[in-house]
């Protein structure tokens, strides 16, 4: 039973940005930007990214946590507004923790579903308190219970856990290059992101920026690969660049990502977010256009949906028209994380790659109960998660998985006994 709730302000482990204002040329000044914001809700092109904390004291003493937080690019692709922590505490107090008080904590669903679908002045509250809330509720019904997070999530989808790893996906932030070197020298399964955000910088108007970089990774990874089996995937996030420069010419599109395949050979290559046009009718159907011309000409690249596929409806709906080859499920914008599992088991019911992933702008807190999820529902590929300083993130995800391993491991060998 919960008798108490108590919430903190903190900070995530990176950034807020205005995705529309670096989108529109805003300059970098070290980790600034420079200029005026263009969404609304900020007050810089750049601020500290926050996240606010729910623990519940547990009738037993023990403590439930759960973080509430978003993305970095809050407010953009038809999200919800900035989040900022101060102003949703006093929600959870006076709105939330009086419906939290005394509940009992024998299944974690039923209670992640009211709290998503929770409505306060006929709208339903922040994506990220929903997210942070169901965290605490499940973590919660695992302490009660006495099982893992991840075997709560099992037992009540009827999922079996499987002890083995998920390839873990690494992001580089601005860094694309010395970060590479990290990602490589831990081993990481896919890499680098390389937050391809901006034309003139990072892809070339006529992509030529973008097909360098894409050559020196193929050569980094193999000058230094830590065994002769290291065999990652090269994944890159285009955050609709592609749509810029070549706008609907598809067909020209792909020829451009054929020239990518065979500068990243041997590695696999997949293309997140090549074209974004700000709506999602219109980025579904050119994501699906795109991804039918790549398997029509057999071109061995695979496109991964994200801006305008946020919500779990949103994801059911590009993963129905093969909007893609692989759907990125983003945690916070999907709210209850009860979605997340969802959303992974419908993609793969649906032949869909799920890639369970998230923001750099999370923190320690939500990223382990992402591990969880992910270790129930088995996605192709998991975030390292939060930050853009890779080790950091690489090793919150790492470690924990490897928990969850061993004590899987060791528990089977116990039942068995």
């Amino acid at each position: 039973m919960i008798l108490d709730v108590v919430t903190s302000c903190g900070r995530t482990g990176f950034f807020f940005d205005d995705q529309r204002a670096i989108k529109n040329g805003a300059a970098h000044d070290g980790n600034f930007y420079v200029g005026d914001p263009v969404t609304p809700g900020f007050t810089k092109i750049r601020q500290a990214g926050e996240s606010l904390s729910i623990q519940l004291i547990l009738s037993d003493g023990q403590v439930a946590l759960g973080d509430c937080c978003a993305v970095q690019y809050s407010g953009a692709g038809g999200r919800d507004p900035l989040f900022l922590a101060a102003e949703f505490a006093q929600v959870v107090e006076n709105e939330i923790k009086p419906r939290l008080m005394n509940r009992s904590l024998t299944a974690f669903k039923p209670l992640a579903d009211e709290f998503d679908h929770l409505e306060l002045n006929g709208k339903r509250i922040h994506t990220a308190l929903r997210y942070g809330i169901t965290q605490a509720l499940l973590d919660a019904v695992a302490k009660a219970t006495h099982r893992t997070m991840a075997q709560v999530i099992a037992d009540e989808y009827g999922l079996t856990l499987d002890p083995q790893p998920i390839p873990i996906f690494s992001q580089s932030g601005d860094d694309r290059y010395a970060n590479v070197d990290k990602m490589i020298l831990k081993g990481s399964a896919v890499l680098p992101h390389g937050l391809i955000n901006h034309v003139d910088s990072k892809l070339g108007r006529h992509g030529e920026l973008l097909l360098e970089y894409v050559t020196w990774l193929r050569h980094r990874i193999t000058d230094h690969k830590p065994s002769s089996d290291y065999h990652p995937v090269i994944h890159l996030d285009l955050y609709g660049t592609l749509g810029i420069i070549f706008g609907h010419d598809t067909k020209a599109l792909v020829d451009y990502l054929k020239t990518l395949e065979e500068a990243a050979h041997p590695y696999h290559l997949r293309i997140e977010g090549p074209v974004d046009w700000d709506d999602r009718e219109a980025t579904m159907q050119g994501l699906a256009e795109i991804t039918a011309q790549l398997d029509e000409r057999g071109i061995n690249v695979e496109i991964v949906a994200d801006e305008w596929c946020n919500t779990l409806e949103d994801i059911r709906y590009f993963a129905d028209h093969k909007a893609g080859h692989m759907v990125q499920i983003k945690t916070p914008d999907l709210g209850g994380i009860q979605n997340t599992v969802e959303a992974v088991l419908y993609c793969k019911a649906k032949g869909i790659g799920a890639y369970q992933g998230g923001t750099c702008n999370e923190t320690d807190v939500s990223a382990k109960v992402c591990v969880h999820l992910a270790m129930a529902t088995r996605p192709d590929q998991i975030l390292a998660k939060p930050g853009m300083g890779v080790d950091e993130g690489y090793m919150i995800v790492h470690n924990e998985m490897q928990r969850i391993i061993a004590l899987t491991k060791a528990l089977a060998r116990k039942e068995n006994v």
